[in-house]
């Protein structure tokens, strides 16, 4: 299996305190790959430098072999990598199709010239673009509402509608922070399903979650931070039986 996402050396220092601390660990293409630990232990954080969302204060992040510390975020979905937010980043004055159609607009070749016009090219790919989001919300479970208010939506379908915008950029991997956060036994039974189904198309999934029946039954892999910095890594039966872990996160 290739290293999709190598990180060495990791660390983010914030005012003197060390969010993250020395982390080093890969991630192989096609795995579904969880990072684990308490509230405080720097999950967010390291997906916020994964991401280019922060800098980190040293260390190294590779993506296909290619150094990608410094890019910003639009720049690293452009190379294949997209994210879910814990505070969900839904446009609620819109419809779900058009929140899924934003995600879509990295793919779109049309230049300033073609959009003024409104050149064939451009109505061709806005109709690509509509068919492809239709898809992805149905591929997600949404696909009762392409036309309906986000504002209308339950709780749960704006999770999976947020998952979708982030596969419409026909990604690589995809980091998802707390996706289970607030759904009900039902509604995160469906979701691991959708994970394993992303994961059936190629697609590397990182997972932040809480949820430990959850990572449990789907991660290939496993990373347990506590307060920045690595304290195990490994498959989740190897995690579980963890004494480091168990003392630390999971309790005897």
């Amino acid at each position: 299996m290739s290293t999709l996402i190598e990180v060495s050396g990791l660390s983010k220092v914030f005012g003197g305190v060390h969010a993250v601390e020395g982390l080093s660990f890969n991630v192989g293409a096609g795995q579904i790959y969880s990072v684990i630990g308490p509230n405080g232990a720097g999950k967010t954080t390291l997906f916020n430098l994964i991401t280019g969302v922060y800098t980190p204060t040293q260390g190294e992040i590779k993506l296909n072999d290619e150094m990608v510390v410094g890019l910003e975020p639009n720049q690293l979905a452009e190379r294949g990598m997209c994210r879910t937010f814990q505070q969900m980043q839904i446009c609620m004055n819109m419809t779900a199709l058009e929140n899924v159609m934003l995600g879509r607009h990295l793919r779109l070749k049309s230049g300033l010239l073609t959009t003024i016009l409104r050149l064939p090219a451009l109505l061709k790919g806005e109709e690509e673009c509509r068919k492809r989001a239709i898809e992805l919300m149905e591929f997600v479970g949404c696909g009762e509402y392409v036309e309906t208010e986000a504002s209308a939506m339950s709780y749960g379908a704006l999770k999976r509608l947020e998952i979708a915008r982030a596969l419409a950029s026909d990604p690589k991997v995809v980091l998802l922070d707390e996706p289970a956060a607030g759904l009900n036994g039902t509604e995160t039974a469906a979701l691991e399903e959708l994970i394993k189904k992303v994961a059936a198309q190629g697609i590397t999934v990182v997972l932040v979650e809480h949820d430990m029946k959850l990572v449990m039954g789907i991660s290939d892999r496993m990373l347990v931070l506590n307060y920045g910095r690595k304290l195990a890594e490994g498959t989740p039966e190897e995690i579980r039986n963890n004494p480091d872990v168990i003392a630390a996160y999971l309790g005897s």
